[in-house]
């Protein structure tokens, strides 16, 4: 029985290594319509480790992340890369943080980079965060694995049949606490973004009403 759970471990594992994003330079650099949009979402962003079936991004989705200020609208009811891109962070947000934490972390992010000729654009910040991807993996299975051999270590008064299901249950709880306790922290990351470009706005509002006077005067 032990046997069979460390071949699943392994199988699991080997899975895990396969995962990999979606790279800036297969995302199409033309402007799509919603359907294009959502059937290649569908395709690069189906998850390859979960036996479930999840929806990826419908037509629904995005409209209301766009009515929910997470998405600029599209150009003429087309889609551009950069629209993709912010898809793409909004698709693995969703399934940790709420809308106004999204929204909180990606409004001034299009606000700096969306549409701009700075130096850093939205493809740049994305390449950046997602070439962080190889080292993140390798983090993240030598945790699991860390947990996984703990978790064969608890419970050693159980039968073998009550021992399998509990050692189970001890690690989905530290894998559950991780994950806990690294949401927790991301909303803390949120919450001070926030309070500092909050702060910071308060502090530039007189300068900008003075520039406003003098635009009128011009």
């Amino acid at each position: 029985m032990e046997k069979s759970r460390d071949d699943f471990m392994n199988q699991l594992i080997e899975e895990i290594k396969k995962i990999s994003y979606i790279k800036a330079e297969d995302i199409p650099n033309i402007e799509l319509y919603m359907d294009q949009v959502t059937t290649y979402m569908d395709k690069r962003l189906k998850p390859k480790i979960k036996e479930r079936e999840d929806k990826m991004l419908t037509k629904t989705m995005i409209n209301n992340y766009t009515k929910n200020d997470l998405l600029p609208p599209p150009n003429k009811k087309k889609y551009s890369k950069e629209h993709m891109i912010l898809l793409i962070f909004i698709y693995y947000f969703k399934n940790i943080l709420s809308i106004t934490d999204i929204q909180n972390i990606l409004n001034p992010l299009t606000e700096l980079y969306y549409q701009t000729d700075k130096r850093i654009n939205l493809e740049d910040i994305y390449n950046e965060v997602f070439g962080l991807e190889k080292d993140e993996l390798d983090i993240l299975v030598n945790d699991v694995m860390e947990k996984y051999s703990r978790s064969k270590t608890t419970f050693q008064k159980a039968n073998e049949e009550e021992s399998e299901f509990l050692t189970t249950f001890s690690m989905i709880c530290m894998l559950s606490f991780d994950v806990y306790m690294k949401k927790a922290i991301i909303e803390r990351l949120i919450s001070q973004t926030m309070e500092q470009r909050t702060e910071k706005n308060g502090k530039e509002k007189p300068k900008k009403k003075k520039e406003d006077k003098d635009e009128k005067e011009r």
